[in-house]
């Protein structure tokens, strides 16, 4: 009878999609027969929080995502709250049940060898736009800069003599990157395309016609057309070419903290998953080269 005044309490209280109640009603009769399965007289009131961890264990072992699990978890909650404030349980066995962690996927990036093809080999053309859109690429990957941070580029952010460019990321952080020679030599041909292109004033370091600033979705589709020419990977965005700077960084033997500080990130931790892309990629290399491997 709980289980099925909770239910009525879904739909009718809380206006809960009939799909909804009936994913609420599968969690509860599998968590009731996990139950029974380990001792026909339990139920939900004799629940506590060992049974329900075991019940998670038990789930894991079939290969339940941590995803799945956790939803799961999620319509316990609720029904326990119910229970507790219908004075049906003492208290809620939820509180000390921790569902598992969702692993984090390792970033997406492109090898050096891919953007060194794209960048050197790839027929961008003449044009205006042929220029700007090679140089947009190497932006990405030789300093790792943010979309936001590309668009909000002006002419004064970038110090040819220098060799800086000063970028404002989140919370307004403003950051200085270096740049070498050669992506020096690439921002002058650009200036020099742009100014005979466009001959107004530009608020933009970047541009499209009439002088006008580029959007995201311009840079996505720019992107994710030219990486489509080197790579297969389901992800080609700006963020991946920002991961491939410092996934090649760190292949490199940049310090972690310097990476960190090239790509404005708040915490080391952010940074340090790009360790974990530079081991699994060195453990490919291992396992394709080691005759026993």
């Amino acid at each position: 009878m709980l289980k099925e005044s909770f239910l009525e309490y879904l739909r009718l209280e809380r206006n809960y999609s009939e799909k909804t109640v009936i994913s609420y009603e599968a969690d509860l009769n599998q968590f009731e027969a996990y139950l029974k399965g380990v001792d026909e007289n339990l139920d939900f009131i004799a629940a506590d929080a060992d049974l329900l961890r075991g019940w998670v264990m038990q789930l894991m072992e079939r290969k339940y995502t941590e995803t799945s699990v956790n939803r799961k978890l999620s319509s316990l909650r609720t029904f326990y709250r119910y229970l507790l404030r219908k004075g049906a349980v003492k208290a809620d066995p939820m509180q000390k049940v921790v569902g598992p962690k969702k692993k984090k996927p390792l970033p997406v990036f492109v090898k050096d060898a891919d953007m060194n093809r794209l960048l050197d080999e790839t027929d961008f053309g003449n044009s205006f736009e042929g220029v700007r859109d090679r140089l947009i690429l190497e932006m990405f990957y030789v300093t790792g800069i943010r979309l936001s941070e590309l668009i909000g580029l002006r002419d004064a952010d970038v110090d040819l003599s220098a060799g800086t460019i000063k970028v404002t990321g989140k919370r307004n952080k403003q950051r200085l990157i270096p740049f070498g020679e050669e992506l020096k030599e690439d921002l002058l041909a650009y200036l020099d395309a742009r100014n005979a292109y466009y001959s107004g004033l530009c608020n933009s370091f970047f541009i499209r016609k009439e002088g006008k600033p580029l959007y995201s979705h311009l840079i996505y589709v720019l992107v994710k057309k030219y990486l489509s020419k080197v790579v297969t990977l389901k992800k080609r965005s700006p963020h991946v070419l920002r991961h491939s700077f410092a996934t090649s960084m760190l292949n490199h033997n940049a310090e972690l903290e310097a990476v960190k500080e090239l790509l404005g990130h708040e915490s080391l931790t952010t940074t340090e998953v790009y360790t974990h892309t530079t081991f699994e990629e060195l453990k490919k290399i291992y396992e394709q080269a080691h005759p026993r491997a």
